[in-house]
């Protein structure tokens, strides 16, 4: 029996007008009879062109988007220096700041992400934007910098071809908003995991020196955040352990250790194991006796036992004992 149409009793079958319509035709079609093969009619070529316009209809929305957005953002000059009121320059600055947050959520999209680039998204970003006069306007293009750059090659060249290395090193350590902080860090770690031109520039810019002022200041997330990838990189890229050993990293990291005792500390240790793990000159310089780091583990240990939310830093301080001292902690003033 002829499946609708004129040549059955059904009503003639919808077009799909999205990919997930597309689909479920083409599923429909796969559970027919099996028949000759014929050549593919007018009318039904047309509505797979159709369906196939509809169902990509999507991404062509989103280019479009970017392209409103990068026009929006062109312009060099804020309003206020336009001579615009204070409204009218308070609503420039919002509708900038709306457009870089739509981009960096399209830009979640790889896809996107490259064609953001394409349309020269990235130059405009590291060219005015990294280093604008809003605060709230650098925060997201580091942010979208970062978005854009992670996982993507392609963008992690031009982004360093563009100088943003440079520029996000600089509002890492100097900029006075946490926020641009933050997101500085967050750019920098997307454009030095698992990109060599990358983490040569970081180094030729003293970036680890960046990083561990970074880990010295007041900003507990910032804190936090630099430590993570200060472990990372020594995970990823053992071969900086003798480049940081010479920075007396080492000795910084044990100075950390000895602040307050907060959450973060757990990612000091965790960086100081990645340190020393298959390291002998890591290992010789915590075991320098000024340091005191061995006894310094073991009130930690004392500290931390039994306390759940603490385990994993627990478990780096006995690896540091064990790697460092070959000794494990007293159990006797453990249970004290």
């Amino acid at each position: 029996m002829a499946e609708g149409g004129a040549e059955g009793n059904q009503p003639p079958r919808e077009h799909p007008r999205n990919l997930q319509g597309l689909l479920q035709m083409a599923v429909t079609s796969g559970n027919a009879e099996p028949g000759p093969i014929e050549p593919m009619s007018d009318e039904r070529r047309q509505w797979l062109q159709e369906a196939m316009v509809e169902a990509f209809r999507g991404q062509m929305d989103e280019i479009e988007q970017m392209k409103e957005c990068l026009r929006l953002l062109e312009p060099s000059t804020p309003g206020a220096e336009r001579g615009e009121s204070s409204n009218e320059a308070q609503s420039d600055l919002e509708q900038r700041e709306g457009a870089l947050d739509i981009l960096a959520e399209l830009c979640e999209n790889l896809d996107n992400a490259s064609d953001f680039c394409k349309l020269e998204g990235m130059r405009l970003l590291a060219h005015r934007y990294l280093e604008h006069e809003e605060q709230g306007l650098r925060w997201r293009a580091a942010h979208l910098v970062g978005t854009c750059a992670q996982n993507v090659p392609k963008v992690q060249e031009q982004a360093l071809a563009l100088g943003c290395m440079r520029k996000l090193l600089r509002l890492l350590d100097n900029d006075p908003s946490e926020a641009v902080r933050i997101k500085a860090l967050f750019a920098i770690s997307c454009l030095v995991r698992a990109q060599e031109a990358g983490l040569q520039q970081f180094l030729r810019l003293d970036g680890f020196s960046v990083l561990m002022r970074a880990m010295q200041s007041n900003v507990q997330k910032l804190k936090v955040k630099s430590a993570f990838l200060l472990q990372n990189l020594l995970i990823d890229h053992p071969e900086q352990k003798e480049v940081l050993c010479s920075m007396g990293m080492v000795q910084q990291l044990v100075a950390l250790i000895r602040s307050e005792h907060s959450t973060f500390h757990e990612h000091v240790l965790g960086a100081l194991c990645s340190l020393v793990t298959d390291f002998p000159q890591g290992v010789r310089e915590c075991q320098e006796p000024e340091l005191s780091l061995e006894e310094l583990l073991k009130e930690r240990c004392q500290l931390l036992k039994g306390q759940e939310e603490f385990q994993e830093e627990l478990d780096f301080c006995e690896t540091l004992l064990r790697l460092c001292f070959c000794s494990q902690p007293d159990e006797s003033s453990m249970d004290r």
